[in-house]
């Protein structure tokens, strides 16, 4: 039972880090799995790796402790990739889905795997569909948006480029 609850936690974590990996994302397939494949173990031990020490009456486990303890781990580390520079928030969206990675990782070792199942389906719901959405939204006319723009060169394109850019008024 537990090898089961452990190996569907190394899936789930990777089919969420694999989503990752493939938009080249910082933390991509194998941080994704790490986090979910630990979180599951520690899950596990705390089920499981007390026995010994437990006598009715003298001891009780409480697995939510280890639980609430991944939380704040794992917040920790998400902290840590969270960077704020001029105006800009950087790392938010790395650091929600290891997080959301955690989770799936402490249910599928908590022995819950419909709800692991169904945080990674809508992990990938809100991974793969809401960008699509979110593209087909209006836009604010009041929104700050910085453009890059690349060229080649020698080839007279930027004169093209600023002309297109002040005719849909921007500054």
């Amino acid at each position: 039972m537990q090898l089961g609850e452990l190996g569907l936690a190394l899936l789930l974590s990777a089919v969420m880090g694999v989503e990752r990996e493939i938009r080249q994302k910082s933390a991509g397939l194998r941080t994704h799995t790490l986090v979910g494949l630990g979180a599951a173990l520690f899950m596990l031990i705390s089920k499981y790796a007390f026995s010994d020490v437990v006598q009715p009456g003298h001891l009780t486990v409480d697995p939510s402790r280890v639980a609430a303890q991944i939380v704040t781990g794992i917040g920790f580390i998400g902290a840590g990739l969270i960077f704020v520079r001029r105006d800009a928030v950087r790392g938010l969206a790395t650091a929600a889905p290891i997080w959301l990675t955690a989770a799936v990782g402490t249910a599928a070792g908590g022995g819950l795997p419909p709800l692991a199942v169904a945080a990674t389906n809508g992990y990938l719901l809100v991974a793969l569909a809401f960008p699509v959405a979110a593209r087909r939204l209006p836009s604010s006319g009041t929104a700050v948006s910085t453009l890059r723009v690349r060229y080649p060169d020698g080839r007279g394109i930027l004169r093209d480029v600023l002309q297109l850019a002040t005719s849909r008024g921007s500054q």
